[in-house]
């Protein structure tokens, strides 16, 4: 078991990773803000995905993934038809134009990437993506809006005490 003090770099290392993820946000096409290529890349991975579909994934409010899906369909990127399975609901999937976009788009990231890793073996990058893989399915679960720490304090502690 790794010690606190390992945990305590491991965030710090994590916060860092944020800088990294902005960095590789600005690659973005002409014309397209961070938020719209965020759209572009999930529905490049998921492929048909509806406007609450994408909230959810997003983790942001609707009225922002509308003017997201807007923005992609008003460049032809995207579009939006209705739901079969509930005609109120908008459905939303890329077009030809989008999908190659996002190859683009792809293709420059992993390019900056070849870049600022060019000194790193491919079983550096492969250890990589196989230890930030398991870090990341070992949040899959949604998070119920308590902390694991804070559930063990309670029982150790009695529902009563302040840390609970």
């Amino acid at each position: 078991m790794a010690t606190n003090a390992l945990h305590e770099e491991l965030t710090h290392q994590l916060s860092a990773i944020g800088a990294v993820r902005r960095e590789l946000g600005r690659i973005v096409p002409p014309g397209c803000s961070a938020g719209c290529a965020t759209v572009l890349t999930l529905l490049s991975r998921h492929g048909t995905l509806s406007i609450g579909q994408l909230t959810e994934m997003l983790g942001i409010n609707i009225s922002v993934t509308s003017r997201y899906v807007a923005h992609l369909t008003m460049l032809g990127w995207a579009d939006r038809r209705p739901d079969p399975a509930d005609r109120r609901s908008r459905i939303v999937r890329l077009t030809s134009k989008g999908r190659a976009r996002f190859a683009e788009l792809s293709d420059c990231r992993s390019k900056e990437l070849a870049a600022r890793l060019g000194d790193w073996s491919d079983e550096d990058v492969h250890q990589l993506v196989t230890l930030l893989s398991r870090l990341r399915a070992a949040f899959d679960d949604p998070w119920d809006g308590q902390c694991a720490y804070a559930e063990r304090s309670a029982d150790a502690y009695g529902a009563d005490s302040p840390a609970a």
